[in-house]
């Protein structure tokens, strides 16, 4: 791939832009020597204002989701993508959040540009646990466990019940929940469907990935062995 094209899909300008930054000696080698458009260097060998490129296409990152922002590249309020270089909502193949997390809840979303990758995550076949917590308004009831892990619950407008969850009390109202499937707002309706509401609710843990020390508004690029980790999930329902 040229690097005119290879620079503009991961989003740094359109070609006629990264063609002025060639043009403006801009784009470089690791030793500051001016490169030219037509130049075959390796990826890892290119440098845009003195700073390496970003990740070729396969990219995946862990996004520590705020409160307030919604996985939308449309939506007129906060989005995800504003907590990411601009460039990232740019690239070409798009960045994607794998799943999605309401405007309501906080934690840990992943985010790629490879479709088969993202649908090997989200498919049910992997049954990659997800684990929340949740406060909630009222006192739990103390049957919470029995009715989401029964495989029974029907949910309102659904045609299949659920599968079973996983259910560990904290408090009198805070709760932790294991998912292997994602429905709409699906904790939420699971309390609703019991008589309780969901007034703040945080995902820690994706397959075998936690969001470990990362603060809220960060992002960080997963690795191989992050990869390794993610389907190597040891979370008991």
């Amino acid at each position: 791939m040229k690097l005119v094209k290879l620079i503009a899909n991961l989003g740094y300008g359109s070609r006629k832009q990264v063609a002025l930054m060639f043009r403006e000696g801009r784009v470089t080698d690791p030793a500051g020597e001016v490169l030219y458009a037509d130049d075959a260097v390796a990826h890892a060998d290119v440098r845009v204002d003195g700073e390496p490129l970003d990740p070729p296409q396969g990219l995946l990152l862990m996004l520590h989701k705020p409160v307030g922002y919604t996985c939308s590249t449309k939506d007129p309020g906060r989005v995800v993508y504003d907590l990411l270089p601009p460039r990232f909502r740019l690239r070409d193949p798009i960045l994607s959040t794998v799943g999605r997390l309401d405007r309501d809840t906080s934690g840990l979303l992943l985010m790629t540009d490879d479709g088969a990758l993202l649908h090997r995550i989200t498919s049910p076949k992997s049954h990659l646990p997800k684990v929340y917590e949740a406060t909630l308004a009222n006192d739990l009831r103390g049957d919470e466990a029995a009715v989401f892990g029964s495989g029974t619950l029907m949910l309102e407008s659904e045609k299949t019940p659920l599968a079973p969850a996983g259910f560990e009390a904290l408090g009198p109202r805070r709760a932790r929940i294991t998912l292997v499937e994602g429905r709409y707002h699906q904790i939420r309706r699971m309390f609703a469907a019991v008589g309780n509401h969901v007034e703040t609710l945080h995902r820690h843990t994706l397959g075998g990935l936690g969001l470990g020390e990362l603060p809220a508004g960060q992002w960080r690029l997963l690795g191989e062995a992050d990869r390794a980790t993610l389907f190597s999930p040891n979370v008991p329902l």
